[in-house]
């Protein structure tokens, strides 16, 4: 929280080279990109960071296979050597992942002619990942016995990547990587629109904790505001060739229906592409993809009934998965770019994923539209080359701004953590070792946590139940992750208010110490905001897990 007010105080005394709305993925990467260049680079958020759009996707990162049935090729590959940067660029965070896809019998094409489009996507992607394979209905039945092959023709595998993370936590780590670059940075606090005078942007902004109005200077603005960007764009006056429209995503956490890692691909009744994904000892199954109207949206028990309808069809369990069986849910909407003449009329699930960033030079403003987390890297690196056209000097300009620290770092780590004795503190329960997970959450900032655990093994210890968090972590999320609500660790900077429970967290031993350390007196009130908010679809107790046949 200090670091936060010290924060909001330097974006009302300074004036800033570039300020940022929004820090969903492109406006973190913007962030990200720019001060790792050593731009003088303010960032703003009306919510928490990553909080909307940027924290319900599917943790898929892949190059689009579905896109090549609208014959959208250069967006493909564009998208599947994103994958591959990001898979060289951060490789205890982006893994590979193996997709298995099942085909029904009738469908639109027949299972030897998605397995050579599968091939094709491997050769788009420079043959990067592991070869593509075709199935037969036996074949798949094999490997994946959950799979109800009653109506199956045949299947196919290939390869894309994941988040070992949620989507939310790699997020952060761009915001984060920004901060440590010299980024002014404050969730919390939302535009409320501005005027460019005498050469500087002048937006007026609001503290959305403490009420308090002021005004932000900067030579650049970069709407980065996710689904917001054309509500924003009306409350500058700016003009931009592309809008948004929206499509509405939702996912549903349950307990681990198979074993094995890797996603499960099927098309739904109605053709969309349809996923249960692996999420540790749990899993992951949608989407919906749904025009809506509007960013702000509900989830509803047709979206709930849809999922459930589906999955149920095409997995044999020995009972069907109801709502007692949701541990938590992912709503949210993916804004899609459009021209405003010409596109708004296009089949909607044949709409471009592509961004699209609109310049205005003479109000020296940007507008990014749309995107993918796969994409995010190009995005910041546009942004980068954007900003340089309009006068703001790049003073590091050749600094890779992204990717995990040198492998000479890493190593280092690792020696030191196994000179202290790091992987023997690890509890009996975690799916990893310390190091690893250390390395992986926190970079170059995990040597940190090393000397806690030095001086007091206990540090080493879980301190909320059920979750893989330690002490010593919580000190450096308190230090440094900016949390202001309880629902900025549970949700975003962890993944575990989507594996746990309401009641299961609440219940959770150590939680209570968690909150006194993020919040310090304020603790009991933070977490009754916490649990007062929750919309939770089950409160009650988990009901038996309907396990795999065959």
């Amino acid at each position: 929280m200090q670091s936060r007010l010290a924060n909001i105080e330097k974006l009302s005394a300074d004036t800033f080279d570039v300020l940022i709305v929004g820090s969903g993925i492109n406006g973190a990467v913007s962030a990200s990109a720019l001060a790792g260049r050593g731009v003088k680079v303010a960032l703003i958020d009306q919510r928490d960071f990553a909080g909307f759009t940027s924290m319900h996707s599917s943790n898929l990162v892949w190059g689009g296979i579905k896109y090549m049935e609208s014959y959208d090729f250069g967006l493909v590959r564009k998208l599947c050597l994103s994958r591959n940067h990001l898979i060289e660029n951060y490789p205890s965070t982006v893994r590979e992942i193996r997709f298995l896809a099942t085909v029904a019998r009738g469908f639109r094409y027949p299972p030897w002619v998605l397995y050579l489009g599968a091939w094709l996507y491997w050769l788009i992607g420079q043959r990067f990942t592991r070869t593509p394979r075709l199935l037969s209905k036996a074949g798949i039945h094999a490997e994946e016995a959950i799979i109800n092959t009653e109506n199956v023709a045949g299947g196919f595998e290939y390869s894309d990547a994941y988040l070992f993370d949620n989507d939310a936590r790699f997020v952060f780590n761009f915001v984060r990587a920004a901060l440590d670059k010299g980024c002014v940075a404050a969730n919390y606090v939302g535009s409320l629109g501005g005027q460019r005078r005498e050469g500087l942007w002048r937006v007026k902004v609001r503290d959305a904790l403490e009420g308090r109005e002021f005004v932000v200077r900067a030579k650049v603005l970069i709407n980065a505001a996710g689904p917001f960007v054309d509500r924003h764009n009306r409350l500058t006056g700016q003009k931009t060739e592309h809008h948004h429209v929206f499509s509405k995503g939702i996912h549903l956490i349950v307990p681990q229906l198979t074993p094995h890692r890797r996603v499960l691909a099927f098309f739904a009744d109605d053709g969309r592409l349809f996923f249960v994904i692996p999420m540790g000892a749990h899993t992951c199954i949608g989407t919906t993809d749904t025009p809506v109207e509007e960013p702000e949206i509900a989830l509803k028990d047709v979206d709930v009934d849809y999922v459930l309808g589906n999955i149920n069809k095409r997995l044999k369990l020995n009972k069907p998965l109801t709502r007692q069986d949701i541990i938590a849910t992912r709503c949210g909407v993916r804004p899609l770019a459009v021209r405003a003449q010409g596109e708004g009329s296009r089949d909607f699930l044949q709409l471009s994923r592509k961004h699209a960033i609109d310049v205005d030079s003479r109000q020296q403003s940007l507008s990014i539209f749309g995107g993918k987390l796969t994409d995010c890297i190009n995005v910041g690196e546009e942004v980068c080359a954007i900003v340089e056209n309009m006068g703001v000097a790049l003073p590091d300009k050749t600094h890779k701004w992204y990717g995990e620290p040198p492998p000479e770092v890493r190593e280092a780590f690792f020696q030191e953590a196994a000179r202290l004795g790091l992987d023997d503190l690890t509890a009996p329960s975690a799916s990893e070792k310390l190091s690893s997970r250390f390395w992986r959450r926190y970079g170059a900032e995990a040597f940190s946590l090393l000397e806690p655990i030095r001086r007091n093994p206990e540090q080493a210890q879980l301190l909320i139940a059920g979750t893989e968090y330690t002490r010593c972590e919580i000190d450096l999320a308190a230090r440094r992750e900016m949390i202001v609500k309880l629902e900025d660790f549970l949700r975003r900077r962890s993944k575990i208010a989507q594996i746990m429970r309401p009641y299961e967290i609440r219940q959770s031993p150590g939680l209570r110490e968690a909150c006194e350390i993020f919040f310090g007196d304020q603790a009991s009130a933070k977490i009754d905001e916490y649990f007062q908010t929750q919309g939770a679809i089950v409160q009650a107790s988990p009901a038996s897990l309907p396990r795999r046949t065959g």
